[in-house]
C-alpha cells in the first residue's frame, strides 16, 4: 500500500463535503481533473473504490465515508497543532465572554474553544446563546466580549462601537427528509406551500428580509406546523419527514452528505450569510481576543 498525503486527504475529503468534483476544485483552487487525479491516485494506493460518481454529485462508498471520518480528524489535528503552536508561545490568559447563535455555536465556535482551553491552562471561557439583539445589547453594555454573528452591517457595528472580522461564508439551504422518494429537485419560491414548513426563528436578517419580501410578492400561505431556535431539533424533525424548512447549511451538510436530508433548490431564493467576530475596540482582553479569533478562524477554513 503507498502512503497517503496530507494534501490528498483534504481534497478527498472536500470533495465529500462539497457533493462533486467540481464544486471541490472550486473551493481548493485547483482544476477539476487535478482533483480526479489526486482522488484515482488515492483509489490506487489504498486499492477500493471511494467515491460513487454520478452526473451531479459524488457520494463516498462505505470505504470512502470510513477514510472521510479519518482525513476529518486528522485535517483537524493538523489545524489544532498549528494553532497551539502558533499561539502557545504568548502566553494569553484571562476569561473570556462569547455571546453567538445556537445554529452557530456547536460546529463553529465550540470546537475552537475546546482547543483555545487544552492548550490555555489560564483561560476561561463563557459561551451564551441568545438572539441577535440580546447579544448585541449584552456587548454594547460590555457583558460579552465576543458576538459571532451574521454580518449585522457596518453602520450598526460601528454605533456599538465594534469591530467586525469576517470568519465564513455561509448559505440557507431548503431541507427535507432523505426518506421522501417524491421530493422535488428544485421548486419555486412560491411552490413552497406543497409540504408543511418547519421554521428557524433564529434571525438571519439578510435571510429573512429576502423571504418575507417574497412571501408578500407571491402571496403564498405557508403552514408551518413546528418552530424552533434550536437547529439540532428542527435537523431531527425534518429528518422524521415532518415538513420541510430552511436551515444553514454549515450545521446540516453531513446530513445532507449522508442522505439523511435532501437539499431543494428554490430558484428564486439563493442567499448568502457573511458570519462575523464582532469585538469591541477598546476592549482590555484584546490580545486573548486576537489569539482565540485565529484559532476560530483556523477551525472554520478547514
Amino acid at each position: 500500500m503507498g502512503s497517503m498525503n496530507l494534501q490528498q486527504l483534504i481534497t478527498f475529503s472536500t470533495v465529500v463535503s462539497e457533493g462533486s468534483m467540481t464544486a471541490a476544485a472550486e473551493k481548493l483552487f485547483l482544476t477539476q481533473p487535478a482533483v480526479s487525479q489526486q482522488i484515482r491516485n488515492l483509489e490506487e494506493e489504498l486499492g477500493v473504490g471511494l467515491l460513487d460518481r454520478g452526473a451531479r454529485h459524488a457520494r463516498p462508498t462505505v470505504q470512502g465515508q470510513l477514510l472521510y471520518d479519518y482525513a476529518r480528524r486528522i485535517i483537524q489535528l493538523t489545524q489544532q497543532a498549528q494553532a497551539a503552536i502558533q499561539t502557545m508561545a504568548e502566553g494569553v490568559q484571562g476569561r473570556l465572554r462569547i455571546g453567538t447563535l445556537n445554529s452557530l455555536g456547536l460546529q463553529l465556535v465550540a470546537p475552537s474553544v475546546a482547543t483555545l482551553l487544552k492548550h490555555h491552562n489560564r483561560v476561561s471561557i463563557e459561551l451564551t446563546y441568545e438572539d441577535v439583539g440580546e447579544i448585541l445589547t449584552a456587548i454594547g453594555e460590555g457583558r460579552l466580549d465576543v458576538a459571532i454573528l451574521p454580518d449585522i452591517g457596518p453602520e450598526k457595528a460601528e454605533a456599538l462601537g465594534l469591530q467586525g472580522r469576517p470568519l465564513h461564508k455561509d448559505e440557507m439551504w431548503l431541507v427535507a427528509s432523505g426518506k421522501d422518494p417524491s421530493l422535488p429537485e428544485e421548486i419555486r419560491f412560491d411552490q413552497l406551500d406543497q409540504r408543511p414548513y418547519v421554521r428557524l426563528t433564529e434571525k438571519y436578517e439578510g435571510f429573512d428580509e429576502g423571504f418575507k419580501s417574497l412571501q408578500t410578492k407571491s402571496g403564498v400561505k405557508l403552514n408551518i406546523v413546528f418552530e424552533s431556535n434550536n437547529v439540532g431539533t428542527l435537523k431531527r424533525v425534518i429528518e422524521n419527514g415532518l415538513g420541510w424548512g430552511y436551515l444553514p447549511a454549515h450545521a446540516i451538510r453531513k446530513q445532507v452528505r449522508m442522505g439523511r436530508l435532501t437539499q431543494v433548490i428554490v430558484t428564486d431564493l439563493k442567499h448568502t450569510t457573511n458570519v462575523v467576530f464582532y469585538a469591541r475596540d477598546t476592549s482590555p482582553a484584546a490580545q486573548l481576543i486576537d489569539v482565540f479569533f485565529r484559532v476560530l478562524k483556523q477551525g472554520v477554513s478547514s
